[in-house]
Order: C-alpha cells, then structure tokens, then sequence
C-alpha cells in the first residue's frame, strides 16, 4: 500500500518526513529563543548595560576585593528571583547563616522567610566537598538542584575552591568541570572571585576567565580620604555590553548602578 503525500517538486513528503521537519524547525526555533531569554540581575540601573539582564543558564563571574560588594550583588540577584518565584540557592565556603541573614536583612531581604517556605536554600560548604562532588559527579548539591527546580544559583566565593590546586593546569582542568556541571543544571549562576588587584588584567586567573560566560569587575578604590566603588563588564558572551566604567552606591535597597562614566578614576 502506498503512503500518500504531498507533492514538492517531484519528490513525495510522507506525513513521518513532514512531522519530523516540523519538530525540528520548533526545536531549533526554541534554542533561538532560549538564546535570548534573559534573566533580571535585581541591580538597580544595571540591565539597561547588558541588554536586560544575564543569559539564561550562563555562569557568570563577579571579580572584586574585599569590600567591594559581591556578596550584596549576588544576593540581590538572588533575591530577583525570588521575587519572580523562582527556586534560588547559595552555596558559601566562608559565611556563616545567622550572620549572612542578620547582615542582608539590612537591605530588607528576609531570606528566612524565603527559607521557610522551601524558596531559598543556604548550604555551607567546604572547598573540599566541591571537589568531592565533582568526583561524585553531582552529590548533594546536584540533589538540591534538581529537587527543588533550583533557577538560580550563587557560589561564594570560588576563591577559595580556586585555593586547592596547585598550579594552572589543575585550576583550568577544575573549573572546566564545576562550569560544565553548572550548566548541566540548567539554572543561571554567578560564582564570586576575590582579587585585591583586578585594575591588573594578568591577576585573573586565565582558566577561570576562558571558561565564564560573563566577567563582572568591582572596584573599591581610595578617592582622596574616602574610597569609592565602580562597576565594569569585562565581558559578556552574546551580549552588546556596556565597555564603560559605572560608579555604584549601596544604599538601603542594596546596589545601585549609575549613569555616568568614571573611566579616568581606574586609570589613575
């Protein structure tokens, strides 16, 4: 019995041949989309610099020394998400619960709240468990995650994981396999980095700069007697980015990016 078809150009298309050309012109047109799709950081003034927000399910990195405000901008990123519903957790190598609440709840962030309600999940790590689970292959991070449908994710700081090996090659080989398994979850994350010199560009360790989708730098330098703080994007895989240096304030609702460009002040 002959399957019957439509006729293009001398050639039969089956009804099999047609679905499978439809499934593939949707799948390809969901990836396209997906590509696209955005996700808010919760900074205020920051988005309108990076086309609307991080890509979705990308690994981003947040460079700055201490005093410079990564913790708050990647709780505020955080705290976005929760704020869209979404599942969140923060994973910590140095601070301990009650302090972290005590001190983001300054920003009015009640993330006990959220905690209660299965919304926000801390978990305080060590740097040695990490390497663990990626010799697990997941464990019980990986567990967290899929569980909970976790969407967004914050490690900090990677320093510290950075700390346990030795020279470059193991670094890259590790930070390779922690990204790859951070994209496997499908959620968009921003790992912590600590660097006391970011204004040196050779201060970023080289595996961890090839393998992040986008690498966000903060300053925290002296301007006469007070310091003051910037924000730069380094870069952003797919993204048209602000190549300007922004001033930033925190303020009562965390940070605040503004307008105007302050590239002098880095070049000093």
């Amino acid at each position: 019995m002959k399957k019957r078809g439509k006729k293009k150009k001398g050639k039969i298309i089956t009804k099999k041949k047609s679905n499978k050309k439809i499934k593939k012109i949707i799948k390809k047109g969901l990836e396209k989309l997906k590509k696209k799709i955005r996700n808010p950081s919760g900074i205020n003034n920051f988005d309108k610099f990076i086309e609307g927000g991080f890509k979705q399910d990308s690994v981003n990195l947040v460079v700055g020394s201490s005093g410079s405000g990564k913790t708050i901008l990647a709780t505020q990123f955080l705290m976005e998400g929760l704020k869209k519903k979404e599942n969140v957790l923060y994973i910590t190598f140095e601070e301990k619960k009650d302090g972290f609440y005590r001190n983001m709840g300054r920003f009015g962030w009640d993330l006990q709240k959220y905690e209660s309600k299965k919304k926000f999940f801390f978990l305080e790590y060590t740097p040695e468990k990490v390497r663990t689970m990626l010799e697990e292959g997941g464990g019980s991070i990986e567990a967290i995650v899929i569980k909970h449908k976790i969407k967004r994710l914050v490690i900090d700081s990677f320093t510290s994981f950075a700390l346990l090996f030795e020279n470059e090659l193991l670094r890259r080989e590790a930070a390779i396999a922690l990204f790859s398994m951070i994209r496997k979850w499908q959620c968009t994350s921003l790992l912590t980095l600590e660097d006391e010199d970011i204004t040196m560009r050779d201060s970023l360790s080289a595996s961890i700069e090839f393998e992040a989708d986008s690498i966000i730098l903060l300053y925290f330098l002296r301007d006469k007697k007070t310091r003051k703080r910037y924000i730069e994007v380094l870069k952003m895989r797919g993204t048209k980015h602000s190549t300007a240096i922004h001033g930033f304030e925190i303020g009562e609702k965390g940070i605040k990016v503004q307008d105007r460009v302050l590239i002098d002040k880095i070049k000093k």
